[in-house]
């Protein structure tokens, strides 16, 4: 039974560290030549060696789109922050019998396509769209307010899509808090901002930091919801992907802002790591 037990476990690594190999680290070897070659009107792409592409990530125009794309990213990760961090709080202190439900429903959008829900978005936001619809019947504007192909409904529809990525890590962040350790505070004499702003918010900063890393840079690299909701003239990193690779076929400055956003993404990663690593020997010397 344990030689049998023993297989399974290599077969299962075996198969794991297969697909890593081939759907994961072969795609990202060829992004990453691709990158260093040169254009090529005919095949695509040239094989000889040059570091153009990389060169033109400085360009202002290029340069304007990454700025663009972090700045609505990062706006929609600090409204998913706002909106997560006290519904993962809640959904932590309730009973229980009412976590399962309240997680169910907070992962219940992934059964559906994206896709088709940034299309929902896109009606509900629209001049005669049901937002417009229902405030005109309360009588809060006089006339519809035009929301599509605008930065705010990107970051309306970045939200909508990512926030469940916030909440998750901020809940198991929360719900591995010591109530042991509010109830010290509490006796030593701090209020409830207090134990919020010294013990709570340190002790979920992997969370925040894992959950804020699971937003940004999703956010910008989702095109279609530009193209969706900002029309032509809101642009994220990965329409210029996009474009790039499917437009212009230039392959080879396309695979270097791939390769730019994963080092960006590593980059995160490593802060993300060397946070948490800190904050649990900041907690192991208290």
């Amino acid at each position: 039974m344990k030689i049998t037990s023993n297989k399974f476990q290599k077969i299962t690594v075996a198969v794991i560290f297969g697909w890593l190999i081939f759907f994961v680290l072969i795609p990202n070897l060829l992004v990453l030549v691709t990158s260093v070659m040169t254009k090529d009107t005919s095949d695509l792409i040239e094989f000889t060696f040059s570091l153009d592409s990389y060169k033109r990530l400085i360009d202002p125009l290029y340069s304007q789109v990454l700025w663009n794309s972090l700045y609505m990213s990062g706006i929609a990760t600090i409204i998913c922050l706002v909106l997560g961090y006290p519904f993962a709080f809640i959904m932590a202190k309730l009973p229980e019998k009412y976590r399962p439900l309240l997680l169910f429903l907070v992962v219940l959008p992934f059964w559906t396509n994206s896709l088709i829900r940034i299309y929902g978005m896109k009606i509900f936001l629209g001049v005669k769209g049901i937002l417009n619809e229902s405030l005109l019947w309360l009588g809060v504007i006089d006339s519809p307010i035009r929301i599509l192909n605008t930065e705010v409904a990107v970051v309306i529809g970045l939200v909508y899509l990512l926030l469940p990525f916030m909440i998750l890590p901020l809940y198991s962040s929360i719900e591995k808090i010591d109530g042991r350790l509010l109830e010290a505070a509490r006796d030593l004499g701090a209020n409830a901002f207090q134990r919020f702003i010294r013990v709570i918010i340190p002790l979920t900063m992997p969370g925040i930091v894992a959950g804020c890393l699971l937003v940004l840079l999703p956010a910008m690299g989702m095109f279609y919801v530009a193209d969706l909701l900002g029309g032509a003239k809101v642009l994220l990193v990965g329409n210029v992907i996009k474009s790039e690779f499917l437009v212009t076929r230039n392959w080879p400055f396309g695979s270097a802002i791939s390769i730019a956003l994963t080092v960006l993404m590593a980059l995160m990663i490593y802060i993300y790591y060397r946070a948490n690593k800190l904050m649990n020997k900041k907690v192991e010397l208290e």
